[in-house]
């Protein structure tokens, strides 16, 4: 399990025959780095399979239809978060690492001190977007603002900026999206009573 708060930018070095190599800083590969853990990468949960040589990771052709990975080429930044320990900081929200869909930037606009960053969802995925609730993009737990019909708004301060990749994107741009896990369960129970 995640918490969307990025620990490190990756940047990929290649990705051949469904396996992604990227470079980690220092900062994020202190420490124990452990064959098979759980890495989110870009908000994707992968397993970890090599460390010699950079960060490699196998990509299922599942991953490769379903997130914006298989976009991935040399130089591109990604965010990186370690699985969360037992006794951790919740820094942000319950995250999966399991991408639902991809969206897409529709605009990037200055407001005060802070980027508006608007995003396109499938509008099959509108009921999941609740005002003021928690989204996950490219591995960034964020909140959102003013869903209507796929379409959100998030508002990404300065330090979240220089923290994650987000101002290494521009308009048009393919995101991975994780919706709140919560709700998704919620529909799941309620469907058999809301079918009565």
């Amino acid at each position: 399990m995640f918490t969307g708060i990025v620990q490190g930018l990756g940047r990929v070095q290649g990705l051949e025959s469904g396996v992604l190599t990227v470079l980690a800083p220092e900062s994020f590969t202190e420490g124990e780095l452990v064959i098979g853990e759980s890495i989110a990468v870009n908000g994707c949960c992968l397993t970890l399979v090599n460390a010699d040589a950079g960060l490699k990771f196998e990509l299922s052709p599942e991953t490769l239809a379903r997130t914006s990975l298989g976009d991935a080429k040399a130089g591109s930044v990604l965010n990186l978060e370690r699985a969360m320990k037992v006794g951790d900081r919740f820094g942000g929200h319950i995250v999966q690492g399991h991408v639902d869909a991809t969206g897409t930037i529709t605009a990037i606009t200055p407001s005060g001190n802070s980027i508006v960053y608007s995003f396109q969802a499938p509008a099959e995925y509108d009921r999941y977007l609740i005002d003021k609730g928690s989204i996950t993009v490219d591995g960034i737990s964020l909140t959102v603002v003013g869903p209507k019909a796929g379409a959100f708004n998030v508002w990404v301060i300065p330090h979240t900026l220089q923290e994650t990749h987000l101002g290494t994107l521009s308009v048009g741009a393919r995101v991975n999206l994780e919706f709140d896990v919560i709700a998704r369960y919620v529909e799941k129970l309620l469907a058999p009573v809301a079918g009565s």
